[in-house]
């Protein structure tokens, strides 16, 4: 393809504007037009749950400088070579990048109203501002958005009681690091509770765990149970769709001139297809899919190894392969002071930096460095 023809991004997500910077910082020159369903496309999510719920908002400038078009509306159907907007606009394409992310799994009934989720800047500011009059908040879901919720939760003075059928961050992290995250919880004033939550009211008010087992009610109930992936207007497209958009390591579809990138993607990890919704992952498959588009060799995998969170304060860094399992195989300094945790696993090592000040660029080389060598046992006396 050449630097000048017409490429159309379907998503103003962090993938979606992550290929557009990098499309012009390789040189393409052409028309440039990104399909946002939100009214300020080109902002990061990750400060909505760790600043966006206690300060402002982080700015939308993600698209500043970029010489493109936006183009509001929701994408309804693509056929070849266009995709078709809501209200029955067309956009032409060259060629196309799908990064229309997933929105949040929603757990209330039909008709039920009420549940509050994170997702948006529109999610944050109605969730902040429920925060501000509330006393008292469950949250549903102990995965890393739902503690990071829980959290924000506590720095606004509110009772908070978390609830999931597993562990928090056990899923992923395994369960060494879950004690440490539920220690924290419970050290910050926070409550978990495990079991499976059905939402009461509406508006919604409470929780039911576990069909009566327990009954909560609280002034504010978040759900933080995942996402699903948007592709609903995909359908009937002949786009290869399982849990999401199936590419190839370049980021390709299996329709020619046709790209998707970031929480939408679903693509081989471990023998399996997968999602990993990211930050990470978004911006490199943005990159990645950029060269893909120009037909420039690749600078970087699909898969971004690298995630971190924040547990009532303390930053949590990992690279390599997950989930985890088990005791790590060796500590460095301590929980309280910071701690770096590492597992040698069948796909290679896992570093999680706990309360350890590491940038992400010295965590990820610390991986690839060989473990020192285990100290030789003092020989017996004889």
């Amino acid at each position: 393809m050449g630097l000048s023809a017409p490429v159309v991004i379907v998503g103003g997500s962090t993938a979606g504007l992550a290929t557009a910077r990098e499309l012009r910082d390789l040189g393409h020159d052409g028309p440039l037009t990104v399909v946002s369903d939100e009214a300020e496309p080109g902002y990061q999510r990750p400060p909505l749950s760790k600043r966006g719920l206690r300060e402002e908002l982080p700015p939308a400038d993600a698209a500043a400088g970029l010489d493109l078009e936006v183009v509001l509306g929701t994408a309804t159907g693509l056929a070849p070579s266009v995709v078709e907007l809501a209200g029955g606009r067309t956009l032409p394409f060259d060629r196309l990048v799908i990064a229309t992310g997933a929105r949040p799994r929603r757990l209330a009934a039909p008709g039920q109203t009420g549940e509050l989720v994170l997702r948006s800047r529109e999610d944050a500011a109605d969730l902040r501002a429920a925060l501000a009059r509330a006393s008292s908040a469950i949250v549903v879901g102990a995965g890393f958005l739902g503690m990071e919720v829980a959290g924000a939760c506590l720095a606004h003075g509110l009772a908070v009681t978390v609830v999931d059928v597993d562990r928090p961050l056990e899923r992923l992290l395994g369960g060494f690091v879950s004690r440490l995250v539920q220690d924290r919880l419970a050290a910050a004033g926070g409550r978990f509770l495990r079991g499976r939550a059905t939402l009461l009211g509406s508006p919604v008010n409470g929780v039911d765990v576990d069909g009566g087992r327990a009954r909560l009610s609280a002034d504010v109930v978040v759900t933080c149970v995942g996402d699903v992936p948007n592709v609903k207007w995909l359908a009937g497209s002949g786009v290869h769709l399982a849990d999401g958009v199936v590419v190839d390591g370049r980021g390709r579809t299996n329709l020619p001139s046709v790209f998707a990138a970031g929480d939408v993607v679903c693509a081989a990890w471990g023998g399996n297809l997968t999602r990993r919704p990211f930050w990470a992952n978004a911006m490199t498959q943005g990159r990645l899919v950029a060269h893909s588009l120009l037909g420039l060799e690749t600078p970087v995998p699909l898969w971004d190894d690298y995630f971190w969170t924040e547990v009532m304060g303390c930053a949590v860094k990992v690279t390599g392969p997950t989930p985890l399992a088990g005791e790590p195989d060796a500590v460095e300094g301590t929980p309280e002071e910071g701690a770096l945790f590492r597992w040698d696993g069948p796909h290679g090592p896992t570093l999680v930096a706990w309360g350890h000040r590491l940038s992400a660029a010295r965590l990820r080389r610390l991986r690839l460095e060989p473990p020192e060598p285990a100290p030789a046992a003092a020989e017996s006396a004889r």
